[in-house]
């Protein structure tokens, strides 16, 4: 899933239109029409393309062309990638109703981003810089010299990507300075596109089910200015934004006849929905103990299994462990999730698969896979009143899921560290996990960077 704002001048799309507003006249001018973006993609490099012809509602013409080239450098070692995209041509045309012509003479650009590659996420951050020179005619106007506006921009983007969603925000500031004195504009735009499941009720009693979940994939598209022109004592804002039509995807029906009324029935069935359990059984066993084999398949299937890309192409030959095979149909998503770093073997040699899985355990998985671990301040204490009982490996993690609302105590406030998770308890646990996918990374991508809030 990708998530990504058009160009670097705020404007925000749907399938249907593009919209973005021009600073550099006297007063704003909003453009809209339909861009055409292509994308070419190479080992280490990508080349995308965009071409606007856009339109305002008083006749202006805006026609820009644009060519970025990004270099890839892939560094597996780190897990991490950088780019830096540059200019390779760059044409814009401005046509006012006045007769007012702003003609781009001359960009320096430079865009560098950083990409954390994590399990359950990617995680970017990115830095711009560039000055764009434009060389302003009036025909219409006898003796009119030719003016010159130099246009500084600084800006920063974030975002992220995973199977459930993909959020990037841009903000841009803009110092436009002409003959008359100096404007300055700040854009803020943020595209995002999540993934939500609903439960869908089959309203006829004659039936084989009572209901099941739906995938409903929301894209939209939102962005503001604010302006102010010191010389006209003039500012303001304009708030922008576009939304895809929605696409729905039906998902398998559960059929367990042994979560009637059960606490945990909806994370279950939801779970089960989107492929983590694929039990062939009528039932589920909520109160039994989940193993580490189960529970690790479920980590990496609930994000859609991207760290498995590299073993899915070839079997393996000989297992990691001796106790677990490789020729076991899960044995990958175990090969996976040790090479990933979320989970460790007993002994280098043991996995011990069937082992139950503790609280302890559970929290390291969900939050390794979430390459968070590294965000407990140096002095982590959580909220757990037997916080000196959570084993030094886990008391990061156990900080971390607390704070993400992945992990909560008891009634007591007790972590229970060494305590085994049942089937219900675990698949709860996973089902607010991929909530946290769902919705807790949006909100911080978009509404808290956006101040939204």
């Amino acid at each position: 899933m990708e998530a990504r704002p058009l160009d670097y001048n705020g404007g925000v799309m749907n399938e249907y239109t593009y919209e973005e507003v021009f600073f550099l006249e006297s007063y704003p001018i909003t453009f809209s029409g339909k861009p055409v973006v292509t994308e070419r993609i190479a080992k280490d490099k990508i080349t995308t393309t965009y071409r606007f012809n856009l339109t305002s509602k008083s006749g202006d013409k805006l026609v820009r062309n644009v060519v970025y080239e990004t270099a890839l450098d892939n560094r597996t070692d780190k897990g991490q990638t950088t780019s830096q995209t540059t200019v390779k041509s760059y044409t814009e045309k401005v046509t006012t109703t006045t007769n007012t012509i702003f003609t781009l003479d001359d960009i320096q650009f430079t865009h560098s981003t950083v990409i954390d590659h994590r399990a359950a996420s990617d995680f970017y951050s990115g830095d711009l810089i560039a000055t764009k020179r434009y060389i302003v005619t009036r025909p219409s106007i006898p003796l009119a010299a030719d003016e010159l506006i130099t246009v500084h921009m600084t800006g920063r983007n974030v975002g992220y990507e995973n199977f459930w969603g993909a959020t990037e925000t841009q903000i841009i500031d803009y110092e436009i300075i002409g003959n008359n004195g100096t404007t300055l504009v700040t854009s803020k735009v943020s595209d995002s596109t999540t993934k939500k499941l609903e439960y869908r009720q089959h309203d006829p009693t004659l039936s084989s089910f009572t209901g099941g979940h739906i995938i409903i994939v929301n894209s939209d598209m939102v962005s503001k200015y604010t302006y102010s022109y010191p010389y006209y004592l003039r500012n303001g804002s304009f708030d922008l934004s576009k939304q895809n039509t929605p696409t729905l995807q039906r998902l398998v029906v559960p059929k367990f006849l042994d979560l009637t009324n059960h606490w945990a029935k909806d994370s279950i069935e939801k779970l089960y929905s989107i492929g983590v359990f694929d039990d062939s059984s009528v039932k589920f066993m909520p109160g039994e103990i989940m193993t580490r084999y189960d529970f690790t398949i479920g980590v990496l299937k609930a994000v859609d299994t991207r760290v498995t890309e590299s073993t899915t192409k070839k079997t393996s030959t000989k297992s990691i462990f001796k106790d677990v095979s490789a020729k076991d149909k899960g044995y990958m998503y175990i090969e996976s999730a040790v090479n990933q770093g979320i989970i460790n073997g007993f002994t280098a040699e043991l996995f011990k698969p069937d082992d139950p899985l503790t609280r302890a355990q559970a929290a390291a998985v969900l939050v390794r896979a979430l390459g968070m671990e590294g965000r407990a301040p140096a002095s982590a204490y959580s909220k757990f009143a037997d916080d000196r009982s959570i084993p030094a490996w886990a008391r990061n993690s156990a900080y971390v899921a607390n704070e993400l609302g992945i992990i909560h105590g008891d009634a007591n406030r007790r972590f229970n560290a060494q305590q085994h998770l049942t089937r219900a308890e675990a698949s709860a646990m996973l089902q607010r996990f991929v909530d946290f996918l769902e919705d807790d990374l949006q909100k911080n991508y978009r509404d808290d960077v956006l101040n939204l809030n």
